[in-house]
């Protein structure tokens, strides 16, 4: 069923700088000299890739092992005969989820002090065990709710935690927002869509936000909405909304689902986009007369569980 382990690394912090510096001397002055410390640096960089190579060591079961760098996931041809195992961070997993289908993904935590690892539940020295059950057909798996954007020429991005929508800089985005039979213009600093598994990141601090500005104005501060992963539901919330003679300010939180797709219509020159989980590299352009529908996507990510 399945011909080879897919082993998905990140550059630790010590990588990047020496990339940036160009060696690794260069590299401690600049940190030295910013006043931090650099052992620190290099203290997280043989922890990861000691931890890395025993991992890799430990995946042993007869299929090739083929080791990639999150800077190439997003143009890996993965061919659905793959256990892909993640060395985290937990960003890396949600990164890599989007990716590859839904092929079993083992989250893995190679420093755990360090790491927090909420998406990484298996150890190093569990996550032979982890893959083993994968491949015996014996692993229980948390099925996990992916945000979905597309747009009419038919791209589309996914988001395990979150989409956002609105400008690449600080201006207003301008755009039409459709959900169910209502629909507005709007002006606004963008529009985030929270899946189960976000709404504890950018959508919580939305709501700490919302908390301390109903309790300094004297009303009751709302609590924050709490979704499983499992959860086929999405939460779109609208960022900072401008009410005037042309901006309205009413639709400004509410479900997304398969039946109440969320539609949005840009006003935008150029500077309009879509980009999922943080991360600004992987996005989609959104300049004027482009319209995006978002909803759950069909695609599931399925996380083996610890």
């Amino acid at each position: 069923m399945y011909e080879k382990i897919v082993l998905v690394t990140r550059r630790t912090r010590m990588a990047g700088l020496v990339e940036r510096f160009n060696t690794k001397k260069q590299a401690k002055f600049y940190v030295e000299h910013a006043g931090q410390d650099f052992d620190e640096f290099t203290r997280e960089d043989e922890a990861y890739r000691r931890n890395v190579d025993t991992l890799r060591e430990s995946l042993s079961f007869g299929l090739p092992v083929q080791q990639v760098d999150r800077s190439l996931v997003p143009t890996f041809l993965f061919t659905g005969k793959e256990v892909v195992v993640v060395a985290g961070q937990d960003g890396l997993v949600a990164n890599v989820a989007k990716y590859v289908g839904e092929q079993p993904l083992v989250g893995v935590n190679p420093d755990p002090e360090r790491f927090d690892g909420v998406l990484l539940p298996h150890a190093v020295s569990g996550a032979r065990g982890a893959v083993r059950r994968v491949l015996e057909g014996k692993a229980a798996f948390k099925r996990v709710t992916l945000a979905e954007a597309r747009l009419e020429d038919g791209q589309r991005l996914l988001a395990f935690n979150d989409l956002f929508i609105g400008a690449r800089s600080h201006v207003s985005a301008r755009y039409r927002l459709r959900t169910g039979d209502q629909e507005e213009s709007q002006s606004s600093s963008g529009v985030v869509v929270s899946t189960g598994a976000g709404a504890t990141g950018w959508l919580s601090s939305i709501f700490n936000l919302a908390r301390g500005v109903t309790a300094h104005a004297g009303g009751v501060p709302c609590g924050p909405v709490r979704l499983g992963w499992e959860d086929p539901r999405l939460i779109f919330v609208v960022r900072e909304p401008f009410a005037s003679r042309h901006s309205g300010a009413s639709l400004v939180m509410g479900d997304v689902t398969e039946e109440r797709e969320l539609v949005l219509e840009s006003r935008m020159a150029s500077e309009g986009v879509i980009f999922s989980d943080g991360v600004e590299e992987d996005f989609l352009r959104f300049g004027a007369g482009a319209t995006a529908r978002i909803r759950p996507a069909r695609q599931r990510a399925r996380l083996v569980a610890g």
